[in-house]
């Protein structure tokens, strides 16, 4: 079996060397401690892998990005986001049967509890949306009490997995009514799970919304792109927090959370605000790259570059694609669009940017597809939150049937005061 040997003041140590299905390559060092006192300090978890999984595989280098060994680009082109949620959350795609089965699961699941919508209207008009929707995920542990942590029952597990898919997407447009004052639209059952969502966001009592099957399709593919990502910052936050064996809706909640950041997924409103910045002010695109690669500029190019993805991010050339479809069409041209081609266009023939394969990623163009269908700036995240749902419950029921099952507990190097002794007030100075 190959192994790592570790050197230190002339003694050795051996690790084995794990390999994944894909080919990645990693060090096992889970008795790292226990055998030389040692642990490794690796600042934000950039090169170290806090799991095993079965579910979503990324190529940095090459852009590839697959759920369940399918790759992302097939899924947009032939899937629907219910049945990627199937495929996340049980390992494989549904027969016809199943599909129709959970389908209806979710439809008889979107009904909110009416105390749960009461829960809205004491709510300030201002609050942001992404703070309603923690809060009323994690509300959902209150209503429903039941757990498959306690009993690892599976019918337990697929409902509460059906409640978080399908409700997400009420009290995400529910969150929007409120910040509106507009009244709830209740979800209908004659409606399947995307046009569902797009009618409770956008009709109103004053005007009926109908449901464009283009604006339906584009929606199914965003939110399979958001679906999963591997162990990303909400993400590793789910598992971290399930792993004290905290129920699935607390968990989740922690994951909305993190997601929150602008540096998460907050990042593509981020984009979305340069944009306008740029096209208020008149800003000329090469000033906008100058600005970007000069270290004294307060100036961040918003949308380029990934912490994984040393290639384009295959998740924006299906983006890409899509946006110029949907904002050149009926709608004419949109000036964001055009800075945004202008943008990517110069970043890839600057030396600055190709040396460093800063290549735009998901941010760059999701914002401006999410505007063109009318989803307001403060709703992207609560989006991505929508889209990640099934990953998030597909990482949380992967720690639970793993084995050995620990709690996650992360070591440090402490860097503070020695131990010394307590002054009393007459001896502070």
């Amino acid at each position: 079996m190959p192994h790592a040997e570790l050197n230190i003041d002339g003694q050795r140590w051996e690790f084995p060397v794990i390999e994944g299905s894909e080919g990645e390559k990693g060090i096992d060092i889970s008795t790292l401690r226990d055998k030389t006192g040692y642990i490794t300090l690796d600042i934000g978890y950039q090169n170290s892998g806090s799991c095993t999984s079965a579910i979503t595989f990324i190529d940095g280098d090459k852009g590839i990005l697959r759920y369940r060994g399918i790759d992302i680009e097939e899924l947009c082109l032939k899937s629907t986001f219910i049945e990627t949620s199937y495929l996340l959350i049980n390992g494989r795609l549904p027969t016809v049967s199943e599909r129709g089965n959970f389908s209806r699961f979710l439809t008889e699941s979107s009904m909110l509890h009416q105390d749960m919508v009461n829960f809205f209207l004491t709510m300030p008009p201002n609050a942001h949306p992404m703070a309603i929707l923690s809060t009323m995920v994690s509300s959902l542990a209150i209503f429903y009490p039941k757990y498959y942590t306690e009993d690892k029952d599976e019918t337990t597990f697929n409902t509460m997995a059906a409640r978080l898919i399908s409700k997400i997407r009420t009290i995400a447009a529910y969150s929007f009514k409120k910040s509106i004052g507009d009244p709830f639209t209740y979800p209908r059952h004659d409606l399947v799970y995307c046009a569902n969502f797009l009618n409770m966001m956008f009709n109103s009592p004053v005007k009926p919304y109908t449901v464009d099957p283009e604006v339906e399709r584009i929606l199914n593919m965003l939110l399979i792109i958001h679906a999963d990502h591997e162990q990303n910052c909400s993400t590793s936050t789910v598992r971290l927090v399930g792993s004290s064996q905290a129920n699935l809706y607390s968990s989740i909640s922690a994951g909305i959370s993190a997601l929150w950041g602008p540096l998460h997924g907050g990042a593509n409103q981020q984009v979305l605000e340069m944009l306008e910045h740029i096209h208020n002010n008149k800003i000329p695109v090469s000033q906008v790259i100058e600005s970007a690669k000069d270290k004294n500029s307060n100036f961040r190019l918003s949308g380029f570059g990934h912490r994984v993805y040393k290639n384009y991010d295959p998740r924006a050339k299906i983006l890409k694609e899509q946006c110029f479809k949907r904002v050149s069409s009926n709608k004419g041209n949109d000036p964001l669009l055009d800075i945004a081609l202008e943008l990517e266009a110069a970043a890839l023939k600057d030396q600055y940017f190709v040396d460093r394969k800063l290549y735009p990623n998901v941010d760059f163009y999701s914002g401006i597809i999410y505007r063109s269908i009318g989803i307001p700036t403060n709703m992207f995240t609560v989006m991505f939150a929508m889209g990640r749902m099934p990953g998030w419950i597909a990482q949380w029921k992967e720690l639970h049937e793993s084995k050995p099952f620990k709690i996650g507990r992360p070591r440090q190097i402490y860097t503070g005061p020695v131990q010394t002794n307590y002054l009393s007030q007459a001896e502070r100075k």
